[in-house]
């Protein structure tokens, strides 16, 4: 039998043993970077919207010690973003813009019209968020493209009138 040691808290002096059949996997991307394409969105035959765009993450160079220089790589992610997101992107997001997304990799393949089978692999976007400080224009006009209202607190912080609301009158 295999086990592993799994501390359960930084705080907790004891540990838990993990069976091998108890394991778990993590599949989660995290990318910071800049669009490299304007989104392509399409709707299935249930309506349900798809947003494609590439993100192009970049590594920044250096010049090592003995003054051999490292240069900057950039790699290029196809990017998924399903339904509410799909429509976000398809507003607001354009290339050039940086954006934050979160993630799962998903690997597929397909043959092509020649009849050979072709591989990619795509980032199934979870979490959107816009990063750009800096307004985005669209082509035709170069006007400011729509921005999003500012995030409103979830809970309103308490009135003087609610404070002093008599408990009969609370919903609960």
């Amino acid at each position: 039998m295999f086990f592993i040691l799994k501390k359960t808290s930084t705080f907790a002096p004891h540990f838990n043993f993990l069976n091998r059949n108890q394991i778990m996997s993590v599949n989660k991307v995290i990318l910071l970077g800049n669009v490299g394409r304007d989104p392509e969105v399409h709707y299935t035959d249930t309506n349900v919207a798809v947003a494609r765009f590439t993100l192009a993450t970049t590594e920044r160079g250096y010049t090592q010690s003995n003054g051999t220089v490292i240069p900057d790589k950039t790699e290029w992610h196809n990017i998924v973003l399903w339904r509410g997101l799909a429509e976000v992107a398809e507003k607001y997001v354009r290339k050039g813009g940086k954006v934050y997304i979160e993630g799962k990799i998903r690997n597929r393949s397909w043959e092509d019209k020649e009849g050979n089978k072709r591989y990619t692999t795509e980032i199934y976007g979870d979490v959107l968020e816009l990063l750009d400080r800096r307004p985005l224009y669209n082509n035709e006009n170069q006007a400011p493209m729509p921005t999003e209202e500012p995030r409103r607190p979830a809970v309103a912080p308490p009135s003087d009138e609610t404070a002093e609301a008599p408990v009969k009158d609370l919903p609960f």
